[in-house]
């Protein structure tokens, strides 16, 4: 994973959130919430919170006197989360590196990321890090995607970037998002940070748009394929986010998309009590 994979600034916080969350985030979610919410914690940890969606799904379900405490890595990605929500005095907003937590050890009875884990740059030691601060008992909840060939919108949009840069394809996509998803390799990483009592299943769905030009712009201007693609050539943007649009069309249609999609889901990791 490169340095630009985990730039989220400028417009691309804004885009992400607009396109990209109720493309592919905002239904997993949900799921992720009720799953945290139906063990009634009163002390959550989120690590790389991204544009705040989960926050939205999960402060509801949590009792009236629990402990929020929200982070990402990114402080706009912070800031756009914090200003999509409602204010709330069980969240606490906190920049934080998900590999260096600073909190004190066994702080929370859950720890969450929805889709974070694979910008981790050492997974294990990402891993240590919430089993560090979860409390004995205590659950990690995370998801991650499954590969690009199982996730339709985010390979088409791959195809036709790479065919206006043959020499040199822009590959974010395939390498960061949808990069770590071999269920063995997961679950080695988790043992080998100390969690036990691991399942993990893959889950497929549909992703919906309103119409090709949805999906083309979250992936192509709300993600950091954008830093790709603007590195190869600045004024090549609109160009890469047409021949996406014009792709999802021939595959898709020009009404209403869907396409499939993929991840996997953890869903029940213990430190041990």
């Amino acid at each position: 994973m490169s340095i630009a994979d985990k730039v989220f600034a400028g417009s691309i916080p804004e885009i992400y959130d607009t396109y990209l969350v109720p493309l592919i985030f905002e239904s997993y979610a949900t799921d992720l919430a009720e799953r945290i919410g139906a063990q009634t914690p009163r002390t959550v940890l989120e690590t790389a919170a991204g544009s705040g969606v989960v926050p939205r799904a999960l402060i509801s379900k949590l009792d009236e006197k629990a402990r929020y405490v929200v982070t990402d890595l990114n402080q706009p990605m912070l800031d756009r989360a914090m200003a999509q929500q409602a204010p709330d005095s069980r969240i606490v907003w906190q920049q934080a590196d998900a590999l260096t937590l600073p909190f004190e050890d066994e702080s929370f009875d859950a720890v969450c990321c929805q889709f974070g884990v694979m910008f981790f740059p050492d997974r294990v030691a990402g891993y240590r890090e919430a089993l560090r601060v979860l409390r004995p008992g205590g659950r990690f909840f995370f998801n991650v995607w499954d590969s690009i060939q199982e996730n339709d919108f985010a390979r088409v949009v791959t195809e036709a970037a790479g065919k206006l840069f043959p020499e040199n394809p822009p590959l974010f996509l395939a390498r960061t998002p949808h990069g770590y998803h071999d269920v063995a390799a997961i679950e080695a990483d988790l043992h080998a940070a100390g969690f036990f009592k691991i399942q993990i299943e893959t889950l497929a769905r549909r992703s919906l748009a309103r119409s090709p030009r949805d999906p083309a712009i979250a992936y192509c201007q709300g993600t950091p394929l954008r830093n790709e693609i603007e590195a190869r050539d600045a004024t090549a943007l609109e160009r890469v986010t047409t021949a996406a649009t014009e792709a999802i069309a021939k595959a898709y249609g020009d009404g209403a998309v869907s396409g499939k999609i993929s991840f996997q889901s953890p869903t029940t990791l213990f430190r041990r009590g």
